[in-house]
């Protein structure tokens, strides 16, 4: 076989091996782009599942509403029974009453089993006031049990309402009875002239 009739070949062999080249890199290169995505769409934890701009209810036995959970992120893992929330915002309905509190945070952790949620970074809590103001109460953690219809901290806590504030350590709040029990350090400046009619 002359030189001649080789070329064409040898021009054909080099074309399929540039193709198979060229098919490789662009394989590689989309099997390199999915997992990096999917990397940066399930986090860095790696949750077993993930919930983006999720909204979870839970009803009383009569089939009420009772409370409405937020969260622009719901990382969940099922092996610890725990989920770990990113600016959660819960609406807490009062029995018996159309006014509810809403309890807002940059941070939450929900564990499962025991119904609770522990909130963390710029904890507030607003809750209307019978003459149509509103009460707000701050703290950087809290602890909301939806079992109990309770809300509870041992940190520093502000009171703040169109009375006065008031400054403490700890609290226990009944939900349902709208009562708020300042534990201890309790400090307060008042306006009585806003209270009168």
């Amino acid at each position: 076989m002359s030189l001649r009739q080789q070329i064409p070949r040898l021009r054909h062999l080099l074309i399929v091996v540039i193709a198979m080249a060229l098919v490789a890199l662009l394989w590689q290169s989309d099997e390199q782009s999915h997992p990096d995505s999917a990397a940066d769409l399930r986090g860095p934890d790696e949750p077993d599942s993930f919930v983006v701009n999720g909204v979870f209810r839970s009803y009383s036995e009569d089939g009420a509403l009772k409370s409405e959970l937020h969260s622009e992120r719901i990382e969940q893992f099922d092996n610890r029974k725990v989920a770990h929330l990113i600016s959660p915002r819960a609406v807490i309905r009062n029995t018996g009453t159309e006014q509810p509190w809403v309890l807002e945070a940059a941070e939450g952790r929900y564990e499962r089993n025991q119904e609770q949620l522990h909130l963390s970074g710029n904890v507030a809590i607003t809750r209307p006031l019978d003459d149509g103001a509103q009460a707000r109460l701050s703290s950087d953690r809290l602890t909301l049990d939806n079992r109990r219809r309770i809300v509870h901290t041992d940190a520093p806590v502000v009171l703040d309402s169109p009375r006065g504030v008031t400054h403490a350590v700890g609290l226990k709040g009944w939900i349902d009875d709208r009562v708020l029990e300042l534990q201890s350090q309790v400090e307060g400046r008042y306006d009585l002239r806003s209270s009168s009619p």
